[in-house]
């Protein structure tokens, strides 16, 4: 972030780490000049020379006091990075005895861009970051749970083992329960080194989560020969209580339990407690791998360089397609593509099975094509010139698919554009790891609007509210579809004025939880793993 170099807008940030252990003025003093026994016919000085001295020390204190701590110094505009005052505040408000780097171990994006002056009003708005009401992470665990902890992170009879499966977000979801459930169990948490490791950064989870839960990634040898059933049988939305009631005594007589297909398993409405272990484990734990996490904050600073950029998260693939039960928008022959591919895997198509494919886009159940993101993005003030970040697939239809929203937009980059030569062989065919990639540069963009909803976009959406609220536009789709079809009938200054009244409130501003049931915490981390005072 740049300085508008008015020094009204200039505020000293201070670390207040620096504090916890600095010595008082008084004490300091006294190392710095120890103390001397006074002979007992010394003169003693008057009080005004006693007065110049207390003075002259002070002053030479301030100095020193003053070298020392520069380096946590720094100068920043009012309209720094909104990450930067929450993990400020997190470092001020994270009391916890058995977490003293927890804010330290987020995974952050890149600063927030200012806001260039040369900009119209409805381009200035676009780029505008919605009003984070003053809420920041605040993970305070219960006395209750801090005392279990004690005897639950160091428990090693009792191992509860996970089978990973899916895409990065499914294997991220799946982490984030068994976290949850291992704790539920008061068991300690075996994560396999090779499918995990893959993507994330085992030795920072299991750092982060010391005081929670035990994990280990090595199994011991008493487990090696085990032959223990895997239990895949798990109900969705259970409490707390079903699973100790299903998995306590089975695990506490053998030992050993193993689970998977733990995906959206547990209920979204746990104990204060566990909620914000979720967060903690999304937020803070789950952080990537160095060389996966390094590329992408070298792409995200590749985007940065030039100004500020969206991101948007396309699920344009034929799998997509198939399961919402859509038309691709791209004529006829790509149509029957999918639908003979749904005859063959009727079980694919996800809900509302009686509605017609036009129905269902009326209902916001359809991603939206390139053209519908082209003309949501120009009628929300989006500048011609914008640098526009695609992250997913390949979409169905190749290049094809994504041509109105070039002929509308020009500078769209994907990261196969951004990267050096060399630099992303290692992870071709790891699809995963691409998704990561595309996460993080996701992270970092000023604003983020993905054309579906889905795990990706849940993960964004919270990830971006807890790092200070960046601007994550969600479509109304079913409140602006119906526009969007008699558009014809409407000029372009009623069309943009109706998409952005419709889209006032979708901005990325604070959304409690609570106001709606079964919302995930993950993708609304207000009231419990943030809080505004």
């Amino acid at each position: 972030m740049t300085s508008t170099g008015d020094p009204k807008n200039l505020l000293i940030t201070l670390n207040p780490q620096i504090f916890l252990h600095f010595p008082s003025l008084s004490h300091l003093s006294s190392l710095i000049f120890p103390p001397k026994k006074i002979p007992r016919n010394h003169h003693l000085c008057s009080p005004l020379c006693l007065s110049i001295i207390s003075v002259s020390l002070s002053l030479l204190i301030l100095i020193i006091f003053l070298g020392i701590s520069a380096p946590f110094f720094r100068p920043i505009s009012q309209n720094s990075s909104p990450l930067f005052f929450a993990s400020l505040s997190a470092i001020v408000s994270d009391s916890n005895e058995d977490q003293p780097t927890l804010s330290r171990s987020a995974m952050a994006p890149l600063p927030d861009h200012g806001i260039a002056r040369n900009l119209s009003e409805d381009e200035r708005r676009f780029w505008q970051q919605p009003d984070g009401e003053g809420y920041r992470p605040c993970l305070h665990f219960s006395i209750e749970y801090r005392k279990a902890s004690e005897r639950i992170s160091r428990e090693k009879n009792r191992l509860l083992v996970v089978r990973l499966s899916g895409g990065l977000n499914q294997k991220r979801n799946q982490i984030i329960e068994a976290v949850v459930i291992a704790r539920i169990l008061e068991a300690a948490l075996f994560l396999p080194v090779p499918e995990f490791s893959e993507i994330f950064d085992a030795e920072h989870l299991r750092k982060t989560l010391q005081a929670d839960v035990r994990v280990v990634s090595v199994l011991p040898s008493m487990y090696l020969a085990s032959r223990a059933a895997v239990e895949a049988q798990i109900p969705h939305n259970v409490p707390p209580f079903w699973i100790r009631a299903r998995f306590f005594k089975q695990l506490d007589e053998e030992g050993l339990l193993v689970l998977k297909g733990l995906d959206s398993k547990l209920s979204k409405n746990l104990p204060p407690d566990l909620q914000k272990l979720r967060c903690k484990v999304a937020f803070h734990a789950l952080r990537f791998a160095a060389p996966i996490r390094e590329l992408g904050n070298r792409l995200a600073r590749r985007m940065w360089i030039e100004g500020p950029y969206v991101a948007i998260h396309l699920a344009l693939e034929k799998d997509i397609w198939i399961k919402t039960g859509c038309l691709t928008g791209l004529g006829s022959e790509y149509d029957e593509i999918i639908d003979r591919e749904r005859e063959f895997s009727p079980d694919f198509l996800t809900g509302m099975l009686n509605m017609s494919s036009s129905l269902r886009r009326l209902a916001g159940l359809c991603p939206l094509n390139a053209l519908e993101l082209a003309r949501l993005l120009k009628a929300l003030g989006a500048p011609k010139d914008v640098r526009i970040y695609i992250a997913g697939e390949q979409p169905f239809g190749g290049s094809r698919a994504l041509e109105p929203l070039v002929a509308e937009f020009t500078n769209l980059v994907t990261k196969e554009k951004l990267v050096k030569e060399g630099e992303l062989a290692p992870y071709i065919n790891r699809s995963s790891v691409l998704a990561a990639i595309d996460y993080t540069v996701s992270l970092s963009s000023n604003v983020f609007l993905p054309s579906h909803g889905g795990d990706m976009a849940r993960a964004l959406q919270g990830h971006r509210a807890y790092v200070g609220h960046r601007k994550f536009i969600r479509p109304s789709k079913s409140a602006m579809l119906p526009f969007f079809d008699k558009a014809s009938s409407i000029s372009d200054a009623e069309f943009s004025s109706i998409m952005k009244k419709l889209h006032r409130g979708s901005q990325g501003q604070p959304e409690p939880r609570t106001n709606k049931r079964d919302r995930d915490v993950i993708a609304y981390p207000v009231p419990e793993c943030m809080c505004n005072h």
